[in-house]
């Protein structure tokens, strides 16, 4: 099976870093875009697409997976700047352009992953030809008087965040896996084991830091509003597929009227899986990919 390659890639004014799986040209498919992008979620990594997208090489697909910006292996960005949700919308943006120049793209998104697609595909319609939403139909709703309160909240965040002069915290393995076994209580050990060396970055032999970037524990000023999401989704020309992890999953209380928004939809549930979808039923979900994308290898 296909393995991964390092990129640089130079996009929105950063260097980003990307994985690339080469596609396997004895399987690859008729007349379908040849490229598939893979978006994580927040506080997830590139790498932890390598279960899925091996799978989708071996059929024929060029795959890349951004770590994007703060997270993994992420550019970081300058003092003064921040992760605001555009900021991630341009940088995929821009490394499509620079990825794959002159055809549409499927493009996979995980959770937060999923909002950013959904978002680049409602704003840029003709270079997205699949739009595979994993779980990523964002939180819940907002009202609009949150505004106000979550820009305070954010400054008084980053101010802090600015003064501390400590290090990262650093912690055992075993403490690393107790942490993911916490926030992640439906995933197998076996699996945490495997995506911890995405996420975290062995400082010292034996000790361990998270592989992000410590303003990502301060709050978005900008609150979720789904009106706004919907809207996005309306704008999606192209086939949709939703997958959702099941009754353990995420899912937004108006559920239903987001997912109503998109005109060319599919959905497919994976029950058990819950919301990492791509840590704990990779190989089904990637099977779901390839009857979705036509690229089913005979």
């Amino acid at each position: 099976m296909a393995t991964a390659t390092s990129l640089r890639v130079f996009a929105n004014g950063l260097e980003h870093h990307v994985l690339e799986w080469q596609r396997e040209a004895a399987h690859a498919p008729v007349e379908v875009p040849r490229t598939i992008v893979l978006v994580h979620g927040f506080m997830d990594a590139a790498g932890t697409w390598d279960r899925v997208a091996p799978s989708l090489a071996h059929a024929g697909f060029r795959v890349v997976a951004p770590d994007m910006r703060g997270f993994g292996r992420g550019a970081r960005v300058p003092s003064g700047a921040y992760y605001h949700f555009a900021d991630y919308v341009f940088d995929l943006a821009d490394l499509v352009e620079q990825l794959a120049p002159n055809e549409p793209v499927t493009l996979v998104g995980h959770s937060m992953g999923g909002t950013i697609t959904t978002m680049l595909a409602g704003a840029f319609p003709e270079r997205v030809s699949r739009l595979v939403n994993v779980e990523g139909l964002g939180p819940p709703d907002n009202p609009w008087e949150m505004g106000p309160l979550r820009m305070r909240h954010w400054v008084e965040q980053v101010r802090s965040a600015r003064t501390r002069t400590r290090p990262p915290p650093t912690f055992t393995r075993d403490e690393a896996l107790a942490r993911l076994a916490a926030n992640h209580p439906n995933v197998a050990r076996e699996v945490l084991e495997h995506r911890l060396p995405h996420l975290a970055k062995e400082t010292e032999p034996g000790r361990f830091a998270w592989h992000f970037d410590p303003l990502h524990r301060t709050t978005s000023p900008v609150p979720f509003f789904a009106r706004l999401f919907v809207e996005y989704a309306k704008r999606v020309a192209c086939p949709v597929l939703f997958v959702d992890g099941g009754p353990t999953g995420f899912h937004p209380p108006d559920e239903e009227e987001r997912l109503a928004a998109f005109a060319r939809l599919t959905r497919a549930v994976l029950a058990g899986a819950g919301h990492m979808v791509h840590w704990t039923q990779p190989d089904a979900l990637a099977s779901l990919l390839l009857d979705f994308v036509g690229g089913r290898a005979g």
